[in-house]
């Protein structure tokens, strides 16, 4: 059984009875779901064998309970998710980084982070990126914003939404950056967070927000510097420790703090706050 994804403009292709139906019962891909035909960027495939041992942990992180591995065997990247008493689930790519190997515990959980790390890894190298931001298209653009967790993204999009005619969520945690002919468009995606947003939809970059929670609203633009710092949090946390990946994600953010301004926004949670973040980028 075979079924492909086209996520960003990249074929993803998905082997295996087994993973194609866990992959089917997963929120948010159906949207994306393609006529198997042509090449795939790469092959999400079901492996008989169990991971390579690590030779590297680059990252570790345990959240609720479920304790996160990435780094490298001896040729290729490798990740895994322990939930506690519970069966792994194993990824790791193939030597020629075109094919992620899965393996184990195919809880949606699971299954869904997973598939996000394997599409990272795979499209790094095409100056693809996702990025944590919820993201709002306006006037047929797409605007980032960025902050923490808790800081107030998806406040903020949605007082846009209600103040703002013609404002709509595109994705509401990790829409895809993507480079195309040099400049940075943003395309929907199967990861939205808590918020149910998966569109099949693109758009070019206007610009990039990042908020502060503050007793007033005040906005400001920032210098190449400052915007990467802003930018760079916002990016998958454990590919920063690969010298490969941090590479090519700082390919992908020197791009777009060339073609769009990069501001910084301390803000009440309320309409102003969002009237004055629409008015500073469209003028409007």
């Amino acid at each position: 059984m075979e079924q492909d994804y086209l996520i960003a403009g990249h074929r993803i292709r998905v082997e295996g009875d087994r993973l194609v139906k866990a992959m089917d019962a997963l929120d948010g891909f159906a949207v994306f779901k393609v006529e198997t035909e042509g090449g795939a960027v790469c092959r999400f495939v079901e492996a008989e064998t169990r991971m390579p041992e690590f030779e590297q942990v680059h990252y570790r992180s345990e959240i609720d309970g479920i304790v996160s591995r990435f780094g490298r065997y001896a040729e290729e990247y490798a990740f895994d998710m322990t939930p506690a008493g519970a069966e792994p689930l194993q990824l790791w790519m193939s030597p020629d980084a075109h094919t992620a190997c899965f393996k184990g515990n195919y809880a949606p959980r699971l299954l869904r982070f997973a598939c996000w790390i394997a599409y990272g890894v795979a499209t790094a190298p095409l100056q693809t990126v996702a990025i944590h931001t919820s993201t709002i298209q306006y006037r047929g653009k797409a605007v980032f914003f960025l902050g923490e967790s808790g800081t107030g993204k998806s406040t903020h999009t949605r007082l846009w939404r209600e103040n703002i005619e013609g404002a709509v969520l595109l994705n509401d945690d990790s829409p895809i950056l993507r480079i195309v002919d040099g400049k940075p468009w943003v395309y929907g995606s199967p990861w939205s967070g808590k918020t149910p947003c998966y569109k099949k939809e693109s758009y070019p970059l206007a610009a990039c927000v990042r908020l502060s929670q503050a007793p007033y609203n005040e906005i400001k633009k920032l210098n190449v510097v400052q915007g990467y710092s802003s930018l760079h949090p916002s990016c998958p946390p454990c590919f920063a420790y690969d010298d490969g990946l941090y590479d090519h994600i700082s390919s992908v953010l020197g791009c777009l703090l060339s073609n769009v301004p990069v501001y910084h926004l301390d803000c009440l949670p309320d309409a102003d706050a969002a009237r004055l973040s629409c008015k500073t980028i469209f003028g409007v």
